[in-house]
């Protein structure tokens, strides 16, 4: 694997060792409870740390860390900062679904470009992966300065001039505008968080309105749709949990669910990170 893309390279004692691009960083991981396989000397070599103890923060072995760099994740450019939630900007156990969309995206690309809606979209790798896959993309997140993270990931990769909307909303009322105007897309991707800000305060808890965001989906499906990936990083919000979900809100289809890990470099333990939903509609549905 070239340095400049992602790895997991080992886990274990609520802690995870991962290689973003040239930066190695050492961050907490609470499924990680089995022991490490490397040595502690290897963990110390970490250019950053980040702990909850005491108050979130960091302490930056390599001060450099700090100016933000570049990974390459599933062939999207991501720029990455240290935040002070212990995100840099990447979830890199969404790269298997990014895989699952361009397939479906390339497909019906060979006809003319689908569009995809990306809901809760944080810094645009699915938009982009999306984009590089054939697909015209409305991004949509309540921050406004994830927006801004997400379009300059689009500099990096060349993509500015690319056919994304980009919007900075409340989901729900977004979604409530769209089917108020008959626009729908033939691809929809959406990574809710446990609780959320809107633009104005608009509350979100999942466990109160997931079921309404994915009615609100359903409707701004176009009637030949292509798919719906979920994913969930909410505790207890199982494969099978997701699976009733989408089963109840979406028309019949096809539906695979499961466990999302992230990308582990040989002989290290995956670690589980949050699970997905990827609905199709049956074959006569689709394009």
């Amino acid at each position: 694997m070239s340095n400049d893309q992602y790895e997991l390279l080992d886990a274990g004692a609520g802690r995870k060792l991962e290689r973003f691009g040239s930066f190695v960083l050492d961050r907490p991981c609470a499924q990680a409870v089995w022991r490490p396989q490397r040595d502690p000397r290897f963990w110390s070599q970490a250019d950053a740390y980040f702990s909850r103890e005491h108050g979130s923060h960091w302490h930056f072995r390599n001060p450099a860390v700090k100016q933000g760099w570049s990974c390459l994740l599933g062939g999207v450019s991501m720029l990455l900062y240290p935040t002070d939630f212990g995100h840099v900007g990447m979830f890199p156990e969404h790269s298997f679904g990014w895989a699952k969309m361009q397939g479906a995206i390339s497909r019906a690309a060979q006809q003319e470009p689908p569009s995809v809606l990306n809901l809760f979209a944080y810094s645009g790798g699915a938009t982009l992966a999306a984009v590089q896959a054939g697909a015209s993309v409305c991004h949509l997140d309540a921050s406004r300065k994830m927006v801004e993270w997400a379009r300059e990931n689009a500099r990096v990769n060349h993509l500015e001039d690319a056919h994304i909307r980009w919007i900075t909303d409340d989901v729900q009322k977004f979604l409530k505008r769209e089917i108020r105007r008959g626009r729908r897309y033939d691809g929809i991707v959406l990574d809710p968080p446990s609780f959320g800000r809107g633009t104005n305060q608009e509350l979100f808890q999942i466990d109160e309105n997931m079921l309404e965001v994915l009615d609100l989906c359903r409707q701004v499906l176009a009637e030949r749709p292509l798919f719906l990936l979920l994913t969930c990083h909410t505790p207890g919000y199982t494969p099978m949990v997701l699976t009733h979900l989408v089963t109840q809100q979406l028309p019949a289809g096809q539906i695979e669910a499961g466990e999302m890990a992230l990308p582990a470099a040989p002989g290290a333990f995956a670690v589980p990170s949050g699970t997905y939903a990827w609905w199709t509609p049956l074959p006569a549905q689709r394009h």
